[in-house]
């Protein structure tokens, strides 16, 4: 009669989970929370770049049918 082998499942992390692992052994609270802080801002810049490109549209749109109407 053989044994049963258990085999015992883990979840694999996310490489998500796993960087962030890596970031909370090598760098303390506060540089965490300031490269945290860095990027939310980096994301933040790039929102309203994308919102000042989307205003500048409709401006060339609005400035191009007044040209056309007069």
């Amino acid at each position: 009669m053989q044994a049963a082998t258990h085999v015992r499942a883990s979840a694999i992390p996310s490489v998500t989970g796993a960087l962030r692992a890596v970031e909370s052994f090598l760098l303390r609270g506060g540089q965490r929370t300031a490269r945290r802080n860095a990027w939310t801002s980096v994301l933040e810049d790039r929102r309203r770049a994308k919102d000042r490109v989307e205003a500048q549209h409709v401006m060339e749109a609005v400035a191009g049918r007044a040209s056309r109407a007069t």
